[in-house]
């Protein structure tokens, strides 16, 4: 009997593995999604996923509102951390987005992120002071043009009871800030000084809704806050103190000279897993004005994983660890707001991600 379950359980893995390569091999284009959430103040997703990270490609997360949000949403929420966005929204908010769903995009977005909506008091949060400018800053992991609605939590709220509409009220709009660094990293954002209310202390929530003006394509991220006389410390994560908000008297970063939709942008996930492996997929996005003619995706995988078997994709490995992934003959070209996706199995002892950031490098 025990034979036959180990039998059956293999089966169950070649199967999976088999129909996960023949659906990314006849569904392995599609149309690219923009990405991007506010780093300062740094939001739900980001400042759990600085919080989570480690050198070894697991996810470890040292507050506790973050490490129920990743046990509630998974791994992919934290690693996709800049994906939080509905493809459908075209710029509707209240009555659209329902109460209580408002840091997950209303629950539509292609990642789970229900567990971000947590009514609680523990999330990380930024120290700022009533009456200030900050530079907010808000991730360009995919640049398009658009528009931030900023939102702030009435005063009196309280962040135990679930954020609804009702809840906010509107700050400041800006339509397409300048931007700085490369789209697809870690560090390139759009950046915009904003006047924060006077009279205000105590706990808040910023809510910033991004409306595309080139799709219907919205984004969505929560940022806690404390009004208490800081500058930008965050508290509540690893290290806590060592991401401030830039101070208003900082030089203003250099805008990058390159137009906003230019850039390839790789998006790692785990489709699936089972003790001892998982099955992974990588989405390579053009967001640029003209087609990819080729491209090359690189990561290096997390401590004791080992990929076994690719598809979609000529896989590499480099002495120092890195793997790199071409394209194949018949997905060398991504068309202008197109993507491609690729699919590999692997062997892992529970680091299932990247250590570090994933990204197209020159193929």
């Amino acid at each position: 009997m025990t034979r036959s379950r180990k039998q059956l359980a293999s089966l169950a893995t070649v199967l999976a593995t088999l129909f996960g390569a023949i659906a990314l091999a006849l569904f392995g284009q599609g149309n690219a999604q923009a990405h991007g959430v506010t780093m300062t103040p740094g939001s739900r997703t980001y400042l759990c996923w600085l919080d989570a990270k480690t050198s070894t490609g697991s996810l470890d997360p040292t507050n506790p509102a973050c490490k129920a949000a990743l046990n509630e949403s998974g791994p992919n929420s934290l690693y996709n951390w800049f994906a939080v966005l509905d493809s459908n929204a075209g710029g509707r908010g209240a009555g659209y987005v329902p109460d209580g769903k408002l840091c997950s995009a209303g629950d539509r977005s292609p990642y789970n992120f229900t567990g971000y909506n947590a009514a609680r008091s523990d999330w990380p949060r930024t120290h700022l002071t009533s009456g200030n400018t900050i530079q907010v800053q808000h991730s360009n992991w995919a640049a398009h043009p658009g528009s931030f609605r900023v939102y702030l939590s009435k005063p009196g709220y309280s962040p135990s009871t679930e954020l609804g509409w009702d809840d906010l009220e509107l700050i400041d709009t800006v339509t397409n800030p300048p931007a700085t660094g490369s789209p697809g990293t870690d560090g390139g954002h759009y950046y915009w000084d904003m006047a924060l209310p006077s009279g205000r202390s105590g706990d808040a929530v910023m809510f910033i809704q991004w409306v595309r003006s080139d799709s219907q394509e919205n984004f969505f991220s929560c940022s806690d806050i404390v009004f208490d006389g800081g500058n930008g410390e965050v508290t509540g994560i690893r290290g806590s103190g060592s991401t401030p908000t830039p101070d208003p008297t900082d030089p203003t970063p250099t805008p990058t000279p390159t137009d906003p939709h230019t850039g390839c942008m790789a998006v790692y996930s785990v489709t699936s897993s089972w003790g001892g492996g998982f099955q992974g997929s990588v989405e390579v996005m053009n967001h640029g004005t003209t087609a990819l003619e080729g491209w090359a995706v690189q990561w290096t995988p997390g401590e004791g994983t080992t990929i076994s078997n690719a598809w979609n994709g000529a896989l590499t490995k480099g002495s120092d660890g890195a793997l790199t992934v071409r394209n194949v003959d018949y997905n060398r070209t991504v068309p202008p707001d197109g993507s491609v996706t690729f699919g590999f199995t692997a062997t892992s002892t529970g680091n299932n991600f990247p250590v570090g950031s994933i990204g197209c490098v020159n193929p």
